[in-house]
């Protein structure tokens, strides 16, 4: 038998599954390690590439020094999001629930559901490209391919939190052995390479592409993403506890975001060798590359390219999907099926994707990953903000509340983030007023009135927790106050209802039925034929099926009948979750019991899950009882 409960936990189906208590040492470290590198994969998605390649082609090895830049901001931000997860127990988009009003909360998910898009369109191009390049499918072909990744992403949650983990972190491990072994093959100048990481002035194009690397590199959804990972391990909640998982978790981030950066800076180092350094400095093109890496190199360099492309576009698909649950429930309390929230999102993603290969082609697509790049800039300030906010609060964070240095640090990169993405947005409404005359009206009446409401709510995401710094209320309780027990009286059920499938559960169901009711209630057992005949014929229908199936039920009533308890047959036709629920209605049920089949996901996404659907068509109990595993 099964009993579900809503919990409040982030991701609360792998909530506190990773067992970290009673282990030492490396087995102590290990058992950390894993979240970061779910949250890495997005800084080496296929969204990166294109910064990464223009940064390389057009000036050399010059900005491998903004990459460091952006990958100190990313760790710094990344960490705050970790202990935040670690002791408040709550994810980024919870915390803002209980601080910020529910329309602004709204407004907040909005936000981060578009940039949670982009960054599925960006994994979306990536996978198609690297797909066209590899093995020459069509583009067309590719993007549409790229809705079966749903599948494999409910297959690897149904396996638990550390498969999922492993999976993750052997596709990072495929696009690091691919760049190293470009790296032999390219052979670039390392005395050049040093001389990358000292910081040098940047005209107007260098600082476009450096906007474009910290905006591609520190991706809002990986803020989210990690402050609630971070709450898969069960940890000792005691101060020394909390302070060893926030300690462990920081090697965990620290080594999972230096691989991220050695996949970038490859990327850089790749693209200045191989390009710049042979005048080709306009390749900001994933295909151009490719090309180029053929012209040049031969077969296995552009092969290792592809290979690792849909490596970065498919592990960064995974993480999408969970970053968009998260955000979901914390911001919304709104849960809906992992399958079906991951198909609207990618749906979201593909139609923009689908159509611009159909006007646009090749170029096109390069145009719209860079778009999304943006995009997800516009995006950071309203998740870092509040997340400054949430870890420097002395009174809920406690001794673990974020130090003097450590805050200025945070809100500087934070001031150069929202200040560079100001810069940039102003420079491309400026830009798409001078396109055309007819233009400008749009640009007028319709972005900058949008772009000056978003800066208005940034404004006041920023002010808000500073003029109401201690609410000691939750603005929204999930699920509400807990009611006052006054009676306990115990329930007793005249009209039992008992769905019967004819499997090896339906002895347990009826069990469990009896249990409920005893000898003074009367038992109606359920069946419904399924059959297509049933479905368009009804109660007319008298196949073999419905046949067999009457004659079996009136065994069971008649094994009831003989131990003494009121009992009747009643057959239902058609969809089972309609026709229960009218022979509910036509009987007055008070009290219904229902076998679960035990199904794994996949059968449960084909044949769907009788038991939800009937739940939402009767307003009486349902007991659910699951088949029992034998040991």
């Amino acid at each position: 038998m099964t009993t579900t409960t809503h919990d409040n936990h982030s991701l609360g189906n792998v909530h506190n599954t990773v067992t970290t208590e009673n282990k030492t040492g490396w087995r102590k470290l290990l058992s950390f390690l894993g979240p970061a590198y779910l949250v890495s994969v997005g800084y080496m998605d296929p969204g990166n590439w294109a910064t990464d390649l223009a940064a390389g082609s057009q000036f050399g090895y010059k900005l491998i020094w903004v990459l460091l830049l952006s990958n100190m901001i990313a760790l710094l931000l990344q960490n705050l999001a970790v202990r935040l997860g670690i002791v408040r127990g709550l994810d980024l988009a919870q915390a803002s629930k209980h601080t910020y009003p529910r329309f602004i909360n709204f407004c907040l998910y909005i936000l981060a559901q578009i940039a949670i898009i982009a960054c599925d369109l960006a994994e979306i191009i990536g996978m198609a490209i690297g797909l066209n390049l590899l093995f020459g499918l069509p583009l067309i072909w590719g993007v549409s391919i790229t809705l079966l990744d749903t599948l494999l992403l409910l297959f690897l949650l149904n396996k638990g939190m550390r498969k999922l983990e492993g999976f993750i972190i052997s596709l990072i491990f495929v696009v690091g052995i691919a760049f190293l072994a470009q790296m032999f093959i390219v052979k670039p100048d390392v005395v050049d390479i040093a001389r990358g990481f000292i910081p040098t002035t940047l005209n107007n194009q260098a600082l476009y592409i450096a906007i474009g690397i910290i905006g591609a590199t520190v991706m809002p959804h990986n803020l989210y993403l990690h402050s609630s990972l971070v709450q898969t391990r069960k940890i000792d909640r005691s101060e020394a506890g909390v302070k060893n998982a926030i300690r462990y978790n920081f090697w965990d981030t620290t080594i999972a975001l230096n691989l991220a950066f050695f996949v970038n800076a490859a990327i850089l180092i790749l693209a200045a060798s191989a390009f710049f350094g042979r005048g080709y400095h306009e390749v900001a093109e994933i295909q151009d590359a490719h090309k180029l890496l053929t012209s040049i190199f031969g077969k296995l360099a552009p092969a290792l390219f592809a290979i690792a492309l849909i490596a970065a576009g498919q592990s960064s698909t995974v993480t999408g999907t969970l970053a968009g649950q998260i955000i979901m429930e914390g911001h919304l309390n709104l849960r809906i099926a992992p399958w079906l929230r991951r198909l609207l999102t990618r749906l979201l993603a593909i139609v923009p994707a689908f159509f611009t290969v159909l006007h646009a082609g090749d170029e096109g697509l390069g145009k719209l990953l860079i778009l999304s790049q943006v995009v997800l800039s516009l995006q950071l300030g309203f998740a870092i903000i509040p997340l400054i906010h949430f870890t420097s609060d002395k009174k809920r964070m406690g001794k673990f509340a974020t130090s003097l240095p450590l805050k200025v640090l945070a809100w500087t990169f934070a001031t150069l983030i929202v200040g560079l993405n100001v810069r940039l947005v102003i420079q491309e409404i400026e830009t798409w007023a001078a396109a055309s005359p007819g233009s400008a009206t749009l640009v007028n009446y319709v972005i900058t009135p949008v772009a000056v409401a978003i800066g208005l709510l940034l404004l006041y995401v920023f002010l808000r927790p500073l003029l109401y710094k201690h609410a000691d209320q939750p603005i929204y309780v999930p699920h509400g106050i807990a009611a006052a027990l006054d009676n306990l009286d115990a329930v007793s059920y005249k009209q039992i209802g008992i769905t019967i499938d004819f499997s090896r559960n339906d002895q347990d169901c009826i069990r469990h039925a009896l249990m409920q009711g005893g000898k003074k209630a009367h038992y109606t057992l359920i069946h419904v034929v399924e059959t297509a005949g049933a479905r368009y014929y009804g109660k007319q229908v008298m196949d073999n099926e419905t046949q067999s199936d009457a004659d079996n039920l009136d065994k069971y009533v008649a094994v009831l009948i003989k131990l003494g308890y009121k009992a009747e047959a009643n057959i239902g036709f058609g969809s089972p979750a309609a026709s229960i629920a009218q022979i509910v209605k036509d009987t007055k049920t008070d009290f219904l019991v229902m076998g679960s089949h035990g199904h794994k996901v996949l059968k449960d996404l084909i044949f769907g899950t009788t038991v939800d659907a009937v739940r939402h068509k009767v307003n009486i109990p349902v007991l659910v009882v699951k088949p029992q595993r034998k040991k």
